[in-house]
């Protein structure tokens, strides 16, 4: 049974995927606005009905790529306690280690495919309205892993806000025309005065800890 439930869930993540990039695709060629529903369905092989079981909204066929990134911080810090990590320091971490990868989610990706996929983000007032839907999530989340009360929410949601602005910071540049590699630096220096801040204002309580 539990190789079944495996199988299952595997066919449903590639379903989660053909249906996304199927969509993007789509929206990339001609607008998220001019595109319905009706034909990114069509172009996916499925019913209109079934693309809706697995993407309640529209915006979620583009948003699906952050779903796995909406509970990331409060794995970072899981991971982190359980080696005897402070908080912060652990994100503060993860964070650099994501500028040196050049991932996506740092900004600091010159990838053609990446930067088209922010520009129909960004350039898209309903996408970026859904995308605080799933930031709301992270930070939940993440909440729930610092602690509990009104100190670990703010916590949370100063925390995800500097990830989300420095990485935001990092893309408009590169977007702009600035290379990676010489915005490398630039970036990895706001990142540690980011959070230092972050560990100035949320105290011992979060500790940033050594990087």
């Amino acid at each position: 049974m539990a190789s079944e439930a495996g199988l299952r869930e595997r066919k449903k993540q590639r379903t989660y995927q053909a249906v996304s990039e199927a969509a993007i695709a789509l929206f990339l060629e001609r607008g998220f606005d001019k595109v319905s529903v009706a034909e990114v369905a069509a172009a996916a092989g499925i019913s209109k009905p079934t693309l809706f079981r697995y993407f309640p909204t529209k915006e979620d066929l583009v948003l699906h790529r952050f779903a796995d990134h909406a509970d990331e911080a409060a794995r970072v810090v899981a991971a982190g306690r359980a080696e005897g990590v402070a908080p912060l320091a652990a994100l503060h971490a993860h964070f650099r280690q994501g500028l040196d990868r050049r991932d996506p989610v740092t900004g600091l990706c010159d990838n053609p495919h990446v930067h088209a996929y922010y520009r129909l983000l960004y350039g898209t007032p309903s996408l970026v309205a859904r995308l605080y839907a799933y930031q709301e999530r992270s930070e939940e989340a993440l909440a729930a892993e610092l602690g509990e009360g009104l100190a670990a929410r703010l916590a949370a949601g100063q925390i995800i806000a500097v990830r989300r602005i420095l990485a935001e910071d990092n893309w408009r540049r590169i977007a702009a025309g600035e290379s990676v590699e010489a915005l490398y630096t630039e970036a990895a220096q706001a990142a540690d005065r980011a959070f230092e801040q972050l560990g100035a204002g949320l105290g011992a309580e979060f500790g940033a800890g050594d990087r």
